[in-house]
């Protein structure tokens, strides 16, 4: 009975094992998922590998050319962008409509030893579905001897002199940070472009030295559906800048904390509209109250000065309030209001290859008086 028992158990057992691995197998699946999907609806999770800025601004075209472009464009204009994005593909291996997000981030540098001022760091990183070493290889390719390599870390920089900066540097020294400008591919599909001091902070950021602050990530997605955000903190990089915070080499106590001027703003989409927000810290409520008032007073101004009737619609869903510490700017503009005002913007005029002749008009001729004899 117990030989039984035991032969009939063990299939029992194969079974129960084989289900609780497919369950597992499923959950692991699930949750892959569920963190994949939570990555693409969060962009701060792609950028936090960034290295530290001052200012950023944040662009998705994928959004913007696939959610919001045929909300205001005719099915014509759509299939014309479209090809046009093929054409792209087919020469430069990229689609601009797969690009997840477009970034531009600022950073400011404390003076140099000698108090000369020292220019801010620019670049910008593009991350989507593209690779960015056929893309640098392309470039090399097109660039040829007029572009070199330059080794740091474990990455490959395509290194481009500026021709036109070079004269204007020795004349102006704050342009030599931008006579040579780099490229390099950050990740297998993200590609950074800008001078080099800061392209070497952002391969650093990538191994985890230096990397941007979750209070400026925080700070640039409040909404994470966003088609456009930026922040920044203009009165921090102005104290960063000018010394207030000490030299390159040496630092300072800072007697300037505040957050004053901080701003971010950002465009969404809600239902039909598109919805603008944001904010900048004044600091106190009175001061919010002040600003806010004497920046309504110059907006009605600046609103009846503008000749487009369109383009004042859209002016003038704009609000303003002071709310505690902030002034907070708000508006829900209509997709058919966007769509009447680019429309109505007049198209460029074409170029015409040929001169356009000039008549010169006839000589006129010469008026004869008669003369009269005098009696």
């Amino acid at each position: 009975m117990r030989e039984r028992l035991c032969f009939n158990f063990r299939p029992l057992e194969v079974d129960l094992r084989q289900t609780s691995s497919k369950l597992f197998l499923l959950a692991a699946f699930a949750v892959f998922c569920l963190t994949q999907h939570v990555a693409a609806q969060n962009p701060s999770a792609a950028l936090a590998s960034l290295p530290d800025a001052d200012a950023l601004i944040y662009i998705s075209p994928q959004r913007i050319l696939n959610e919001a472009a045929p909300r205001v464009m005719t099915p014509a204009e759509v299939t014309k962008m479209r090809a046009s994005f093929a054409e792209i593909k087919q020469a430069a291996g990229i689609d601009p409509a797969t690009v997840e997000y477009l970034v531009i981030a600022v950073r400011f540098n404390k003076p140099a030893g000698d108090l000369s001022f020292v220019a801010p760091d620019v670049m910008i990183v593009a991350g989507g579905d593209f690779s960015s070493d056929s893309l640098l290889s392309l470039g090399q390719l097109y660039l040829q001897d007029k572009a070199r390599v330059e080794k740091y870390g474990s990455k490959d920089i395509t290194v481009l002199k500026i021709d036109p900066l070079v004269a204007e540097a020795e004349k102006n020294p704050i342009l030599k940070p931008y006579v040579e400008i780099g490229a390099v591919p950050l990740t297998a599909n993200s590609l950074a472009i800008g001078n080099l001091r800061y392209l070497k902070s952002a391969i650093d950021a990538a191994q985890g030295n230096g990397r941007i602050s979750t209070a400026t990530l925080e700070s640039l997605f409040r909404d994470p559906n966003v088609l456009m955000a930026a922040s920044g903190a203009p009165l921090a990089s102005f104290a960063k800048s000018f010394g207030l915070l000490g030299l390159e080499n040496t630092s300072r106590e800072s007697r300037c904390d505040t957050r004053f001027g901080n701003f971010y703003t950002a465009i969404t989409m809600t239902g039909t509209n598109f919805s603008l927000r944001g904010a900048m810290n004044a600091d106190n409520p009175d001061t919010a109250k002040i600003i806010n008032n004497l920046l309504a007073g110059l907006m009605k101004q600046g609103i009846s000065a503008v000749p487009d009737k369109n383009a004042q619609t859209i002016l003038q869903g704009l609000k303003m309030s002071a709310r505690e510490n902030e002034i907070v700017w708000e508006a829900d503009i209509p997709e058919k209001v966007v769509a009447d005002y680019l429309k109505s913007s007049p198209p460029a005029p074409p170029a015409s290859s040929t001169p356009v002749k000039t008549t010169k008009p006839a000589p006129k001729r010469p008026v004869t008086r008669k003369r009269t004899k005098k009696s």
